[in-house]
């Protein structure tokens, strides 16, 4: 099954409108289509703006799952409002506006979505940030995570699969913590079917992307480390073990013991290794920041691929902390080169920013951002 397209089409955010949204009150920024380059001390808003776009990628914030928490404070509302312009024109606007206890509203040229998950893909979108290090060092919901969110960008019944199965568990999980009285059989059968179904569906989708993923990954590695280690990358799920309905159901007394499911997709995980010990265990600081990048910049590749036919957009924020001199300067060449679309950039760090801009002829331009006020200070 080939799930790659023949070429891309660049989408670049050409202005940015954001009201009272976190610490940024009021801000409308015009974009080079490129680089875009903020400049601050912590705490300031850089990382904000970053989540501002990725709001209007995928209708919720990066790092905070409660819509109202992205409201400023003392405010009783936020927008934002993203123009993507294709060939120099604007093809779609798109924008969120939510009050305080309230629905938010979600539009595509103006007209509301009546499922948002109708919008995910439209814009597809790539962030590296520092708290990327959860995929080495968290649990298997932070890799499962990453899986969703790249497949769910160009395959839209990924996202039906994902939210059937889901229902289909949680259900089989409320069967199982009954107490008073044994579950009913077929009931209990009906939600073990469903969750086989679709979970097959999601195995399968994981295991395709997972399969084209690595090697695009393991090359981006060698580029950025200089060939200096070997990395892998593998995916584990219970459907290897046979079909998911007879895995289910081989431990079903175990799983009435416990309260809940012990077997299903819900379970799947990615194996990271450094040479042939686990990344976690293994990896420095530096090495577990080269996996992390290379392997959202091989996402980037992954996705600019695939039937979407968009270039997605790249957020890079506070990615070279904790990296020598010569990782930075081989990430600085790869994300300069023409294959990526347009970029955006954070850190504290003026001496990386220069280095960025000048190893390259694009356009770029650099904004100040200092107590959530945005100044455009250079342009190219």
């Amino acid at each position: 099954m080939n799930i790659f397209c023949t070429f891309a089409i660049a989408m670049i955010l050409r202005r940015l409108t954001i009201l009272n949204y976190k610490n940024i009150r009021e801000a409308t920024l015009e974009f080079s289509p490129k680089i875009n380059c903020l400049i601050g001390h912590n705490g300031m808003g850089k990382t904000n703006v970053l989540d501002a776009i990725y709001y209007l990628s995928f209708c919720r914030s990066a790092n905070n799952p409660v819509d109202s928490q992205v409201i400023k404070h003392d405010e009783a509302f936020c927008m934002i409002e993203g123009e993507y312009a294709e060939n120099d024109e604007v093809t779609e606007v798109i924008s969120c506006g939510m009050k305080r206890g309230v629905k938010k509203h979600f539009k595509r040229n103006k007209k509301e979505y009546k499922r948002l998950s109708e919008h995910i893909g439209l814009i597809p979108l790539v962030v590296v940030a520092p708290a990327d290090t959860l995929l080495i060092e968290g649990g298997g919901e932070e890799r499962r995570r990453l899986m969703d969110m790249v497949i769910s960008q160009y395959d839209r019944s990924y996202i039906d699969a994902l939210s059937r199965y889901n229902n289909a568990h949680q259900q089989r999980n409320t069967l199982l913590k009954m107490e008073d009285q044994e579950p009913d059989p077929l009931l209990m059968q009906l939600w073990e079917e469903q969750m086989a179904e679709a979970g097959e569906q999601l195995y399968e989708k994981r295991r395709l992307f997972v399969d084209e993923l690595v090697p695009m990954f393991q090359d981006y590695y060698q580029r950025i480390s200089g060939g200096q280690e070997q990395v892998g990358l593998q995916y584990v799920s219970h459907c290897q073990r046979g079909p998911l309905l007879e895995v289910i159901q081989r431990d079903r007394m175990k799983d009435r013991a416990v309260g809940y499911s012990l077997h299903g997709v819900h379970r799947d995980d990615l194996v990271f290794t450094l040479g042939d010990h686990p990344m976690k265990r293994e990896g420095s600081q530096g090495q577990n920041k080269t996996y992390v990048i290379a392997l959202k910049l091989a996402q980037f590749e992954f996705l600019k691929r695939t039937s979407s036919q968009t270039v997605p957009l790249l957020l890079l924020d506070d990615i070279f902390d904790k990296l020598d001199a010569q990782r930075v300067e081989q990430i600085v060449r790869l994300v300069s080169a023409d294959n990526f679309g347009q970029i955006f950039i954070t850190d504290t760090n003026r001496d990386h920013l220069d280095q960025i801009l000048s190893n390259t002829a694009l356009d770029y331009k650099i904004f100040h951002v200092e107590e959530g006020c945005l100044e455009e200070t250079y342009n190219r």
